[in-house]
């Protein structure tokens, strides 16, 4: 049995590398390996678990700095970094001191600073047989030193050095930033002990114990209040301000937090098995499943380093024998153009991007399980909705009952209504079974039978009961549902379903935006016809079994049409999983909507599809700005080194400096949606 493990990765800051060592895992016959770059993790399936020395050799082949731990760590920037920049910089002051003996420290310095790049330049060469960034600047240092440009090549590996610095910083404030919104965890829980309360970490806490959640503090495991009331903050699950009053008997879930009393609760879930830890990990995952263009700049970032390379080459080799340029200068502009076209920035602003989206989704109360559904829920052009429980309550109430035979009474009627749906599910029998009874019929049950789509037979007393739609009563007549008796329509009943909150207005918005809206229900038509027509829809389809909204899916299916279904992640599973994008509208916690959808709105609220899809627009448009600033400032000044425009401090701007800014654009995507 294939199982999955995970393990934290340190030390990792190029995408490219992340990509080699996917690549060399695999070559081991692990399955679905995902070197994270934006969350410093590795994962993969294996029926065995690869030892950690093994998978340190397969890692260290690629990246010699990186190191493969089990548990979460902090990643901090080298010291030894900043040391070989303080002593590269008491060095190039003595060369200026000494002038006699300046090359002395020259070399002095350029060995302290060109070391490591160096050294993992050889070693990406023989191990991993593929160049990469600390080649091409390794090259363009000892060029220009051999061309004996000694300070300008000192400059160009001096501020790359620097440069890798604030990168490095400048990566782990965003992941820190994005991560901050993700901080739901309560690593402790308040255990009430032989009257005494004792501190334990989450994970220690058992089923039924006792746990105390004081004022400020968050909810660590799901479970019941059983003493006090007070009200809970639940943003952090669902993305929603206000607060919610819990009482006694109350359910409450891991990450809220209490806001007011101090309140105990009776533990039911352990914490691998409560909410939050779901939620964690669907979180965590969620980058994992990359979105096309990651695929595709990692595919392009294979090859681009040797490509590169290879036009420096013929770059030189050209000036030199079409123009009348000397040999060293253009050896000068193919050294310039190798720094110019180091490709983190590209590289590292796709997969960050997404991070950062997915982030502010889930702080918004919107849990998106792979970069790839985020990608493409910005590109919906359709958006199929179930009916109840997503664009209504799905709680149902008794508005009229209409006896048809005087043989009966409204309370014989009523008796047979709430024993045959009290043996029910559906979320109308549990509005029948709360009418108030003054006596109960005694009599037995027998041949009970829920269908699909039509209602409820049963036999009674040597009568036999239908309650359901007028198909399955034979009668004609426009309401909710039906009883007939022995095959005679004997009584109608009139139900309503209240619209949610902000459907409207949220459909309407979605119709400015030009995507098309369709409902989907088993309900009858003439009752869907009340609550449609206070809406803003495409196209109405009503009295639907599950395998007709599947059909009727197809048929809506174009070439190029991204299609959401939204549903709420029990009935309609089988077309959560086939749309190309399942929107499940679960209650909070339902393990049912996490698991059958590609996206859970936690709240039930259908508006955060509409800020789902703000996001994953925002999210596109930076990528592109940063795909194309950092391709473009490139490319311009790649024609520059070619011209003799540009120098080398010119080139390290173009590699480090770019890298810098589409970082600092990317942190954009967490701004509040307007």
């Amino acid at each position: 049995m294939m199982k999955k493990y995970k393990y934290t990765i340190k030390n990792l800051d190029c995408p490219n590398c992340a990509l080699k060592i996917e690549e060399a895992l695999k070559e081991k016959k692990l399955e679905n390996v995902c070197v994270n770059f934006t969350t410093s993790k590795i994962s993969y399936e294996s029926k065995e678990e690869m030892p950690l020395t093994e998978l340190n050799k397969v890692v260290k082949k690629i990246e010699p700095d990186c190191i493969v731990i089990n548990k979460e760590d902090n990643i901090k920037t080298k010291e030894y970094q900043v040391w070989i920049l303080v002593l590269a910089i008491i060095s190039i002051g003595l060369s200026f001191l000494f002038k006699n003996i300046n090359l002395f420290f020259i070399i002095i310095a350029y060995i302290l600073l060109l070391y490591r790049p160096f050294i993992n330049a050889i070693k990406g060469l023989v191990r991993g047989r593929s160049l990469n960034e600390n080649a091409l600047i390794t090259i363009s240092c000892i060029g220009a030193f051999l061309l004996k440009e000694h300070m300008e090549g000192l400059m160009v590996v001096f501020l790359y050095q620097i440069g890798k610095i604030l990168e490095e910083k400048a990566i782990n404030i965003s992941k820190s930033s994005i991560k901050g919104l993700l901080e739901l965890k309560q690593d402790y829980a308040n255990v009430y002990e032989s009257k005494k309360i004792i501190k334990k970490a989450v994970e220690d806490v058992k089923i039924n114990d006792i746990i105390v959640i004081k004022k400020g503090e968050k909810i660590p495991l799901d479970g019941i209040v059983i003493k006090n009331s007070t009200y809970i903050d639940t943003s952090s699950l669902t993305g929603e301000s206000q607060l919610v009053h819990i009482k006694e008997n109350d359910k409450v879930l891991s990450g809220s937090i209490n806001k007011e009393n101090v309140i105990e609760v009776k533990v039911t879930a352990l914490f691998e098995d409560s909410t939050i830890s779901k939620i964690l990990d669907l979180i965590s995952d969620a980058t994992d499943k990359k979105a096309k263009k990651e695929n595709i700049v990692a595919k392009m970032s294979k090859y681009y380093t040797p490509i590169i390379l290879g036009l420096a080459v013929l770059t030189t080799v050209l000036l030199v024998l079409l123009t009348d340029i000397s040999l060293k200068d253009s050896i000068y502009r193919g050294l310039t153009f190798l720094v110019i076209s180091c490709p983190c920035a590209i590289a590292i602003s796709v997969p960050l991007s997404y991070f950062a989206g997915i982030g502010v989704c889930s702080r918004n109360g919107i849990l998106i399980k792979g970069s790839n559904y985020l990608d493409l829920l910005g590109k919906t052009n359709k958006i199929v909705f179930d009916k109840t429980g997503t664009i209504t309550n799905g709680e149902f109430s008794i508005e009229k009952i209409d006896i048809l035979d005087n043989t009966y009474s409204q309370e014989e009627i009523i008796d047979l209504l709430v024993r045959g749906e009290s043996l029910s599910t559906h979320p109308i029998a549990k509005a029948i079974t709360k009418i108030p009874l003054k006596k109960i019929g005694k009599e037995k049950i027998e041949n009970f039978q829920e269908l699909t789509g039509k209602g409820i037979t049963f036999d009674v007393e040597n009568k036999h009961i239908a309650i359901g739609s007028n198909k399955l009563c034979k009668c004609k007549e426009d309401a909710f549902i039906h009883v007939s008796i022995n095959n005679k329509h004997v009584a109608s009943i009139s139900m309503t379903d209240g619209i949610k909150k902000d459907v409207e207005t949220s459909l309407k918005e979605l119709r400015k935006n030009h995507i098309k809206t369709y409902l989907f229900t088993g309900d009858k038509t003439g009752i869907t016809k009340e609550i449609t027509k206070k809406l803003t829809l495409d196209e109405v389809y009503t009295e639907m079994l599950p395998q007709d909204k599947f059909h009727e899916y197809e048929k809506l299916h174009e070439e190029d049409d991204i299609i959401t279904f939204v549903g709420d992640g029990i009935n309609d599973a089988p077309l959560l999983k086939r749309a190309d994008i399942g929107i499940s509208m679960g209650k909070v916690g339902s393990d049912i909507a996490i698991e059958a959808s590609d996206i859970v709105i936690m709240n039930d609220d259908i508006k955060k599809i509409n800020e789902g899809i703000k996001i994953s627009k925002r999210t596109t448009m930076i990528i592109y700005q940063n795909l194309i600033f950092a391709i473009g400032t490139k490319v311009l000044i790649l024609l520059f080194s070619v011209f003799g425009l540009a120098t080398m401090w010119l080139a390290v701007f173009a590699d480090t400096g770019v890298t810098l800014l589409a970082i600092l654009n990317t942190l954009r995507i967490m701004k509040k949606i307007s």
